[in-house]
Formats: C-alpha cells, structure tokens, sequence
C-alpha cells in the first residue's frame, strides 16, 4: 500500500513538476526571444513589464541672445514657437522610399493647408520661369554638389557632376529617394520617373526633407526640421494624424524675431539651418554644433555667432514604438545665449533710410516725361537723361509690381483679361517671327529691329547659361564668334550652324537618339529647344508687354486698372482712387502721383536712381551710427525657413534688395578723393597751402586733354583751398601730374604709387573694420592725372568712405570702425567693453588740415540749399560716371558741426544724377540728428522736392 502511494505520489509531483518547468521554460524562451530580438534591433531597447521602450539622448536648444541699439532698444530677440518635426523610424525595404514620401506628402498638406509653410533648406529653388536654379554659386554650388554625391571634398568631384544643371540634380536626387513613380506605375521594370505623380513645386518640398532627413541619418535620433514657428491649427492637425504621421513630432522651439526688419535686414541678417562648411568651420571652436543647429548665416547674426549662440541642454527621453513619449530624466536645462549691443541708433537709421526713399522718389517724380520713349546720343548729358512714362508702366510688369501670372486665372478681372488677349496674340506672332528668323530669313543682327535684336540676344545668352553651347569649348579669337558678338554682322542662325560644325554644342542636352546624328538635325532641336525653352521663359514673356505698350496694344489706362484690380495700391487714398475711377485723371498723373505718395516705391520700379546708401559715424570714437542701406526686405521671412517664394522673388528683384549697399556696392568716389590728392600733394611737397594753379577749362600737358567740369569756361587761379572748393578737375590734375614726375619727366605709375600711400594713410586700402562682410576696396592703379580727381579704377564702399572722412573730420584719427557697443549676459551683465582701434595716424601740419578743412566748409557754404541749415557743416561732392547711357552716381561726405566735428556722413545714390542730390539727403539727415526741424516735416512719407543742382561743381 505504502508502495502504491508513493508510486501514485511520485507521478503527482513529476507531472507537476514537468507542467511547472513547462510553464517557466516556455516564460523563460519568450524573455529571452523578446530580449534577443530587441538587441537585434538595437542595444538601447529593453522590456518594462513586456512594454517596448526605447531610450534617447536628446539636446536641448538654449536660446539665442537678443540684439539691441545703442540705446537699448530691441532689434532682434525670440518668440517661444512651434515645429513640426520627423525621425526616420521606418522600417527598412523595398517600401521605405514611399512610405516616408507618402506621409511627407500627407504632412506638407496638413501644414500648407493652415497657412504655413515647409522651411527652406535645399540649395535649389523654382526660379519665376518654373525651372529649377540653384542659388549659390563658385565655391558654394561645389561644396553643395560634393555633399549631394557623396564626396568629403570638392575636390573629388568628377567632371560630369561638377556640371550639372540644376534640373539634372533634382532628377538624380529624387531617383535616389524615390520620389516619383516607374513608367507603368508599380512596375519596376520600367523606367523610374522623377516626380511622376506630384508637381514640381511639391516634388521639391519632399526633396528638401528628405535631403535633410539623410544628412542627419548617421546621428541616432537626431529629429529633422520640417516647417518652424507654425500655427496652433497646424499642431492640433498633426497631433490628431499621428497615428499615421509615422515619426513625426512636434517640438516646442524658438523662432527669431526682427523689428522693423525692412531698416535693418541687411545689417542684422538672419538665421538659418547650418551648412557642412559652417559646421565644420564653427565645431573648431565649439563642438557641441550639430546638423540640426540654427546658427547665423549674415550680417550680425553671423559675425557675433559665437556670441549669441547659447550653450545646450540633455535629457534621457524614453519613447514607445510609435514615437510618443513615456518617460523623461536626467533633465540639464540649455543656457540662453548672449546679448549684444550695436553701436548703432535704431531711431537715426529709420530715418536715413526714410529719408533715402522719399528723396529718391523725388528724384524720379522730377524726370519722369509723358514720353513713350527717350534716346541717348553722344552729345546727351547724363543729367539729363529723362524716364519716359512708357519705362515706368513697363516696370509695373517687369518687377512684379503686379502678378502677370493672375492675369491668365479664372478669376482674372476685366482689364487683366483684355491684356493677356492681347499677350497671346503677341506671343505666338514673335514666336513665328523667330522661327522664320532662325529656319529661313537669317537676318544679320544689325540689320534686325531692336526688338528682335533684344530676341536674339537673349536665346543666346540662354543657350549658353543652359548648356547647349559650352562656353569652355567656345574660341573667343573665332572670327565668327567676333562676328556675331562684337561686329553683329552675321545672324544668330549662321551663329548657331558654325558652333554645331565646331562641336561647340553639348548635344546630350538635347532630345536627340542618335548620338550620331548630322548638323540640320541638331540645328533643329536647338530651334525646337529655343521654342520649348521660350514657353516657359518668363524674362522672354516679361519683354513682350513692353512692346505692346510701346505699339499701343495695351495701354497706361490699362496699366493703372490693373494696380487697382489686383490691390497692387493698397495705400492708396480713397479720394484719389474715386478721383481716376470718374476719369477725372490721365493715365500719366496718376502713375507720377502713385509715385509722389510712395504708394509705388522706387524700390518696386527699380529704375534710376532705385537704390541709396548713407553711413553716419561718431568721429571721435569710430562708432557706426547708422549703416543704411536702400531698399530692405523683411528678414524674418528668411530666419526659421527660407520662404521660398519670397527669397525667389528678391533674387529676381531688380533692385537687387539683398545687395547691402552701404557695404558691398563698390563705385569711382568722384571729386570726394580730392582731400586724398590734396594730402598727397602738400606733403610731396609738389604744393604749397599758397600755391596757385591756373585752371583755363582744360589740362594740356595730355593729350587728349581732360576738361574740366567747368569747360569751357574756366576757374582762373586757385590754391589748394580754392580747388576742393571750386572741386576744380585741372586743379588736381595738375596735382596728379607732378605727383608723377621723376626729374622732367611724367611717370603715371610713380603719380599712381604716391596717392596709393596717401590714400592708405586714410584707409581706403583696405575694409573699414565693419564686423560684417564688406568688399574690398581698389585703389586706382592706371592714369596718375584722372586718379587725383576720383577717376581712373578706384572703387570704394560707402562704409570705406565714411571712414576716410572721419578720419578728415578729426584731424587724422583713421579708425577701424565698429558696429558693436557691449555684450552682455541675459541678465544684463557686462561681458565686454568695445571700442574702435585706432588704425593709424595722419600726422601732417595744422596748416594742410586747415586748409582742406576750409575748403570743405566753403563747399558747402555755396550750397544755397544749406542756408539757414542751423549748423555750421563741411563736405565735399562727388560725381562718377559707370555708363554713358545711364545718370552718373551722387556722392558726398560731410562732417558737423565744423568748429567741433561730431559726427560725419558718406551718402551714395547710385545713378542718381548729380552730387548735388546726394547733399542734399544728406542735409535732411543732419537736420535730423541735431533737431533742427521738426520730424514730421523732415519724414513727410511722400516725395520730397530736390533743387536741381546739374549745373553745379561736382
């Protein structure tokens, strides 16, 4: 019995035993399986309670300093937002490609929908004629094509990427990421079609994503930026898709903020994603940079980086499978960055700036003619050259004043309606014209109209920026080439056939099967690439309107309904917009008046004088007061995301807004350098404070012999003081000459080496000391005698200028200029102290300085228009010529008060005349600074009236 039950006992335990050890065995091979697995994916995930977790270290971006005036007020500074952000957390194979296009797709429509918009971080974008154009150049397109192919330097580019064209780099990249679909869609036996299935515009945006995506694809969970600063709506959407936005997350971040960012754009800058260069540039001193960073990309932004660039936080972030968040610790708060303050005073640049625009617009009311049409001869007068009104209804559409685009809509109104009937009409007779031209006609190029010469001209210069003709291969010593370039005797067709016979032409650009085909064949795929290229040219569309306006097809009435119709106007007062509506106003009033109360800018006709500059120092300090630049452009839409739309049309802005006038355009300083001519004559010894030169209206040891501005009348004998003061051309030129002279003998280059030395003396070798980027100035190296009166190749900034005449102004102190004041930390405390250097020391006698001091003073004494100014000033006018078709370039320098001198001025509008209409913009600056007039009068918001000064010394 007692066997039975221990038998019976036995086989109790054993089965349960088995049954236990079953259930723990088949416990133990899941945890095990489970971890295994896990470790396959990666190391860093674990089980909690058979919950997938997976563990991130991940950076916290410290916010960035603010930017202030001299008197604190605020320029620059943060504004707590919202981004929309996506990992690559999908599964590898075949799918991967789409699934991530798919939800980019879904994803760029939810944020577009709401008003908002993907950032721009891809160096390529549509340009207005719906290609693809990169937009950087040199050293920057090679870096940027290295990174797209895969190579560390650009140097281990192959020739055929080197040369790609923008277009081939979107189809390669877009092949790459399957963004597209194969010719028999879902067969991938056929062809894969780049961007088959989304426009171009959004086959971009997705590019743009996944071309960042993959850059950061070697870091571990490193998020990429899809669009920043968007709208509660946009989060709301994404957080209510996230279940199928497979990786995409919404971050708390920070967008940059400027005020009043049309003043200061230029100078401030913007921030922006950090490219390869600059993280490897940037990381020698902080390695901390990472791909995903915002660093400064211009201007202060960019040359105070390490300054306001604050230091990052951690955390550990323990995320599900599905990307959301269930744990957070080891929390290290990011540290903001620093402050900085500029030298510069936020209220006196606005109004320079104001000044600037209104005074421009006076300059253009003044010239504008009710004329279709002004011609140029070589007896014209630079000065007087007038704006036919046909130029100004022509800008409208040539700097999308107005939407041409619209004008083809549904919703297009009556007047846009009428004139793209007429446009069409127009198009397809210039484009039958050009057919006939290039397939049978043949017209030599000067014996064409100045229409299709302008034609012709272009679809050359097309074919060479696209490729068609390789302009490496091209021989400039080619008798046909100087045939048809320089002689114009010979027909763009003939052009054409001798570059195919020459093998000039890449035939892989054009739809050509048989690599071996013959000569007509090629010619005609040019012709039909010309045809093609054309439809989509909107420079070759643009021009059109221009000779519809000039053959009466569309009319200025037109023109001015249409700035109506569109809003183009929108400041426009009620009363006079009721005023042209009951006909009571030509067509010609209108457009003036439109200009008159600024509600059509020069900036937006952009035609001469567009642009200006002026830079106000502090002599006795080398502090930048203002730094203008006109016109400006709203920097915050190129902080958090380039809008592409927006940077795409500044690039195509004819008045080049992006340019910083004040410190990158470079012309002849005119009469402004004679106090260079002057030193550099006194201290040679060449010339006394009492020697008298006689000026006769012309220079004859020359030949031919310059004139001077006075010709033929002449200034009789003068000193040196009298020269700057007459700004007598002879005067200088005979400075010039003997500053040349080696015994009895001229020596230009010896004349050239002496005013170098002086001019050295007052900085213009060299950049002001600005802390942005600024162009290096020329010192004229040919023609000793027009050198000494601001001629021959001597190129300066407008910054460079303002440092010469402070240096004038305080009696030889040449400074390197400053734009900072202080940093401090975000509580306020003083970091740094800055001040200018002193660059050098001009040290000559009291007597020279007295005597081109004088002569400045009296400068401006003969200026009728400084009477009664209310303070004593001394200046000097300059005028240089660029083009004999185009109105010569104002210049001029000033110093006040001039028994104290306080502050000087450099003011610069390009192709703006006379040098008398830069003094006087420059006298309303003065007037504001020392509150000599009331605000309101000095800033009116409209034109403002100049007196014409063409007859005046330069």
């Amino acid at each position: 019995m007692f066997d039975n039950f221990k038998e019976s006992f036995i086989k109790f335990i054993t089965s349960r035993a088995v049954i236990v050890c079953g259930v723990l065995g088949i416990l133990a091979c899941i945890i095990v399986y489970r971890l295994f697995s896990l470790q396959i994916i990666n190391g860093e995930y674990y089980l909690d309670s058979f919950k997938l977790r997976i563990k991130k270290e991940k950076t916290i971006a410290a916010a960035r300093g603010n930017i202030y005036d001299r008197n604190g007020n605020l320029l620059a500074y943060n504004e707590l937002a919202n981004s929309v952000t996506i990992e690559d957390v999908y599964k590898s194979g075949s799918q991967k490609n789409k699934n991530i296009n798919t939800t980019l797709d879904r994803l760029i429509t939810i944020i577009e929908k709401n008003g908002d918009s993907v950032d721009k971080n891809f160096n390529i974008i549509i340009a207005d004629n719906g290609n693809f154009e990169f937009t950087v150049e040199d050293k920057q397109l090679l870096r940027f094509l290295a990174d797209v192919y895969g190579h560390s330097s650009i140097n281990d580019l192959k020739y055929e990427e080197k040369t790609k064209t923008a277009q081939e780099v979107v189809d390669d990249l877009c092949r790459s990421f399957k963004i597209g679909d194969y010719e028999e869609s879902g067969n991938s036996d056929t062809p894969f079609v780049p961007m088959k299935g989304y426009s171009r515009s959004r086959a971009l945006k997705i590019l743009d994503i996944r071309y960042n995506m993959n850059q950061n694809s070697f870091q571990k969970y490193i998020d990429t930026t899809v669009a920043s600063d968007v709208s509660d709506k946009t989060v709301a959407d994404v957080m209510e898709n996230a279940d199928t936005l497979e990786g995409v997350s919404i971050e708390e971040s920070t967008a940059r903020k400027y005020v009043d960012a049309v003043y200061f754009a230029q100078l401030l800058g913007y921030t922006g994603k950090i490219s390869e260069d600059e993280l490897a540039t940037l990381s020698l001193e902080n390695p901390s940079y990472g791909l995903n960073d915002t660093v400064g990309k211009s201007g202060i932004e960019q040359a105070m980086e390490s300054v306001l660039q604050g230091t990052k936080g951690s955390e550990t972030v323990y995320v599900d499978n599905t990307g959301q968040v269930i744990e957070t610790s080891n929390y290290v708060d990011s540290l903001a960055g620093n402050d900085v303050y500029l030298t510069i005073d936020k209220e006196l640049t606005e109004a320079c700036y104001n000044i600037i625009e209104q005074s421009l617009a006076g300059i253009l009311v003044s010239k504008i003619q009710n004329v279709k049409t002004y011609t140029y001869t070589s007896t014209s007068s630079s000065s007087n050259i007038v704006i036919p009104i046909y130029d100004v209804y022509y800008a409208i559409f040539d700097n999308d004043v107005v939407d041409i685009s619209h004008f083809s809509e549904r919703n297009a109104k009556d007047n846009e309606k009428a004139v793209y009937e007429q446009f069409q009409g127009k198009y397809a007779q210039v484009i039958e014209e050009l057919q006939n031209e290039l397939n049978e006609k043949e017209t030599p190029y000067d014996h064409l109209t100045k229409e299709y010469q302008w034609y012709m001209s272009h679809i050359a210069a097309m074919l060479y920026s696209d490729g068609i003709i390789d302009s490496s291969l091209v021989d400039r010593e080619d008798q046909v080439y100087i045939a048809w370039t320089k002689d114009e005797t010979i027909s763009l067709a003939e052009y054409l056939k001798y570059v195919i016979a020459m093998n000039w032409v890449d035939v892989s650009k054009l739809d050509i099967e048989n690599q071996y085909a013959d000569s007509e064949e090629i010619f005609k795929q040019i012709v039909s690439y010309i045809t093609k290229a054309l439809d989509k040219d909107t420079d070759f569309q643009t021009r059109l309107y221009k000779y519809l306006l000039l053959d009466g097809y569309i009319s200025g009435t037109q023109v001015c309904n249409i700035l109506l119709e569109q809003d183009a106007v929108p400041n426009m007062d009620e009363e006079e917009r009721s005023l042209w509506e009951r006909g009571g106003e030509t067509a010609y009033a209108f457009m003036v008046n439109r200009v008159a109360n600024l509600d059509i800018t020069p900036a937006q006709l952009a035609l001469d004088p567009c642009t200006g500059s002026m830079v106000v120092t502090d002599v006795n300090t080398g502090d930048v007061l203002a730094l203008v630049t006109y016109p400006g452009y709203d920097n915050n839409k190129m902080a958090n995301g380039v809008d592409p739309e927006y940077y795409a049309k500044l690039r195509s802005d004819n008045s080049n807004p992006l340019l910083n006038y004040a410190t990158q355009q470079k012309t002849a300083p005119g009469s402004t350098f004679k106090m260079v001519s002057a030193t550099a004559g006194l201290n040679e010894g060449v010339i006394t404070t009492d020697s008298v030169i006689y000026c006769g209206g012309q220079f004859d040891k020359l030949n031919p012999a310059p004139k001077c501005w006075i010709h033929p009348r002449g200034h009789g004998g003068l000193n040196v003081t009298g020269g700057i003061r007459n700004s007598c051309n002879v005067f200088f030129y005979e400075v010039g000459f003997r500053l040349g002279l080696v015994g009895n003998n001229y020596v230009p280059d010896t004349g050239l080496e002496r005013l170098a030395h002086y001019a050295d003396m007052y900085g213009l070798t060299e950049k002001s000391g600005i802390e942005i980027a600024e162009s290096e100035p020329n010192v004229s190296d040919q023609d000793a005698v027009r050198s000494a009166i601001g001629q021959g190749t001597h190129s300066y900034t407008t910054v460079g200028l303002a440092r010469y005449v402070t240096t004038v102004a305080n009696n030889g102190t040449c400074y390197d200029l400053t734009l900072i004041d202080k940093t401090t930390d975000s509580d306020g405390n003083l970091l740094k102290d800055y001040r200018a250097e002193v660059r050098n020391i001009v040290d000559q006698p009291g007597s020279y300085w007295n005597a081109i001091h004088t002569g400045m003073r009296q400068v401006v004494q003969d200026k009728s228009y400084y009477a009664n100014l209310g303070v004593a000033v001394a200046g000097k006018t300059g005028t240089a010529q660029e083009s004999a078709s185009r109105p010569n370039h104002s210049l001029f320098v000033c110093y006040a008060p001039y028994e104290n001198p306080e502050i000087a001025i450099a003011t610069r509008i390009a192709f703006g005349y006379t040098s008398s209409y830069a003094a006087q913009i420059t006298k309303e600056a003065l007037a504001y600074y020392f509150e000599l007039r009331d605000e309101d009068d000095i800033i009116s918001g409209t034109a403002q009236t100049l007196q014409d000064g063409a007859t005046n010394a330069d």
